[in-house]
C-alpha cells in the first residue's frame, strides 16, 4: 500500500477529484497549504502598498492506494493537475505499513 501525497494548484482539485473517482478512489484528504518551490513567491499590490507574498496558496491532497493502482493514480493526478506553467507542484509516494478502518477494525487494503 502506498499513501499519495500531492501539492496542486486550487484550481485543478476537481479535475484530480474527477479523475480519481473514476478510477476507483474512494477516499481523498484535501488540505489548503501554503508554501514555496522555484516559483519563490511573488510581489502584489494591497491599497497602493506593494509586499512580497513569500508563501503561496496550494492544496495538499493525500490518497491512500493499493500497490496496483499507484500507476494509474500517480498519471491521472499528473494529466489533470499539470497546467504546463511554473508551480504545477509535487508529488510524493510513501510507503504504507497499515491501515485501519476505525468503525468495523479492518486492516490493510480491506481497510482502503
Amino acid at each position: 500500500m502506498k499513501m499519495v501525497s500531492a501539492i496542486i494548484k486550487h484550481f485543478r482539485l476537481d479535475e484530480v477529484r474527477d479523475s480519481l473517482s473514476k478510477l476507483g478512489v474512494q477516499g481523498m484528504t484535501a488540505i489548503e497549504v501554503k508554501g514555496f518551490g522555484r516559483q519563490k513567491g511573488h510581489m502584489e499590490v494591497y491599497r497602493g502598498v506593494e509586499y512580497e507574498v513569500k508563501f503561496l496558496p496550494k492544496v495538499k491532497i493525500e490518497v491512500a492506494v493499493a500497490d496496483e493502482k499507484l500507476d494509474n493514480v500517480l498519471n491521472s493526478i499528473l494529466e489533470n493537475a499539470k497546467t504546463g506553467e511554473i508551480g504545477d507542484g509535487k508529488i510524493f509516494v510513501y510507503n504504507l505499513q497499515d491501515v485501519i478502518r476505525i468503525r468495523t477494525g479492518e486492516r490493510g487494503e480491506e481497510a482502503i
